[in-house]
C-alpha cells in the first residue's frame, strides 16, 4: 500500500509546495483536489491544486515532470460536490466538472477520480433512485471510455442542520453500495473507502471492507471519536456532529492495524490517504502540516 494524504488540508500551498512537502515528510502519494476556482462555503471544499478547466496534454506533461523529480505520485484527483442536488442547473455544473476531472486524470495517466454520488437530502433513498439512474450510468460510461475508475467516498454528508434529514451523499451504507453496483455493474465503479464514516453509524467497518474489498479503489485514513457522554444526552436522532468528532488516525476508534490487515489480506495495494478534519489541528498552516507528520508517523507502523 502507498501512504498519502488529501491535499484539501493545505489550501495555503501551491501544487508544487504540496508535492515538495509530501516528499520531505516521507509520503509517497497525494490525492489532489480539483475544485473549480473560487470560494466554497463548506469546510475543505473549494481547494484547487490542479485547475482542470482547459487542462491540456502540455499541462499534464509539466505536472508529471514535477512529480517525477519529487518522487511522488498522484493517488487520484478529488472533487466532492452534490451532483444529485435538487436544483438541476446546479447539478449539471457539478456533472460537467466531474467530466473535466475525468479528462484531466486521463491526460495525467492516472487511474482514479474520487467523488460523491450526491443526494436530495429531503428525499428517501428510494425517491433519490430515479435521479441516480439518470445521472450516474452515463458518468460511469464516460469514465470507462477514458480508462478512469470512479471511487465514491462513503461519507453520508449528514452532520449539521442544513444536511437534515437525509444527508447529501447517497452512498453511505453497504446495502446502498450493493444496490448501486447492481444497478451499474461496471469494473470502473467502486469506492473510496473511509472507515470513520461507518463507526458512528454503528456499522462494522472491518466486515464492510472484507465484503467490498474488490470494489475499493482508494482509501482514506481518517479517524473518529464517538463521545458517549454526549450521545447519552442527545441520542442518535441528534445531528451527528453533536456526538462524534473527526480525529487524526490513532486518536479515535478505528483499529488501523486490523483495518489495514483486512485490506492487505484482500490484496489491496493502492493508496491510503490521510484526510485531516481534526479541528484541534486547524489553527495554523504549521499545525495542519504537523498533523500530517503525526499521522504519517503513526500509520508507518502498518504501511511499509
Amino acid at each position: 500500500m502507498k501512504l498519502g494524504f488529501v491535499s484539501a488540508i493545505l489550501p495555503d500551498l501551491s501544487f508544487d509546495e504540496v508535492i515538495q512537502f509530501a516528499a520531505k515528510t516521507g509520503y509517497r502519494c497525494v490525492e489532489i483536489m480539483c475544485w473549480p476556482k473560487g470560494k466554497a462555503e463548506r469546510r475543505y471544499a473549494g481547494v484547487t491544486h490542479i485547475d482542470v478547466v482547459g487542462f491540456s496534454a502540455a499541462d499534464a506533461a509539466k505536472i508529471n515532470e514535477k512529480l517525477n523529480q519529487a518522487g511522488i505520485t498522484i493517488s487520484g484527483l478529488g472533487y466532492y460536490p452534490n451532483p444529485l442536488t435538487p436544483d438541476k442547473n446546479e447539478a449539471q455544473v457539478y456533472i460537467d466538472h466531474i467530466k473535466a476531472v475525468i479528462k484531466a486524470a486521463q491526460l495525467l495517466g492516472l487511474q482514479n477520480v474520487n467523488t460523491f454520488i450526491g443526494k436530495d437530502w429531503s428525499k428517501s433513498v428510494d425517491d433519490n433512485w430515479p435521479r441516480f439512474k439518470e445521472v450516474w450510468p452515463p458518468l460511469i460510461k464516460f469514465a470507462e471510455d477514458n480508462g478512469i475508475k470512479i471511487g465514491i467516498e462513503n461519507c453520508p454528508m449528514f452532520f449539521t442542520k442544513d444536511e437534515w434529514p437525509g444527508g447529501k451523499n447517497l452512498a453511505h451504507t453497504p446495502a446502498i453500495w450493493r444496490r448501486m453496483f447492481e444497478e451499474i455493474p461496471s469494473d470502473n465503479f467502486g469506492l473510496n473507502f473511509d472507515p470513520s464514516h461507518l463507526v458512528w453509524q454503528q456499522i462494522d467497518y472491518l466486515k464492510a471492507a472484507r465484503d467490498f474489498a474488490h470494489k475499493i479503489f482508494h482509501a482514506h485514513a481518517k479517524d473518529v471519536r464517538v463521545d458517549k457522554h454526549r450521545l447519552d444526552e442527545v441520542g442518535i436522532l441528534a445531528y451527528p456532529l453533536q456526538y462524534h468528532t473527526p480525529k487524526l488516525p490513532g486518536l479515535g476508534e478505528v483499529n488501523w492495524g486490523k483495518f489495514l490487515s483486512v485490506l492487505s489480506d484482500a490484496g489491496y495495494n493502492g493508496p491510503v490517504c490521510v484526510e485531516v478534519e481534526d479541528r484541534a489541528y486547524e489553527g495554523s498552516l504549521e499545525r495542519r502540516q504537523a498533523s500530517l507528520i503525526q499521522s504519517a508517523n503513526y500509520l508507518k507502523q502498518f504501511i511499509a
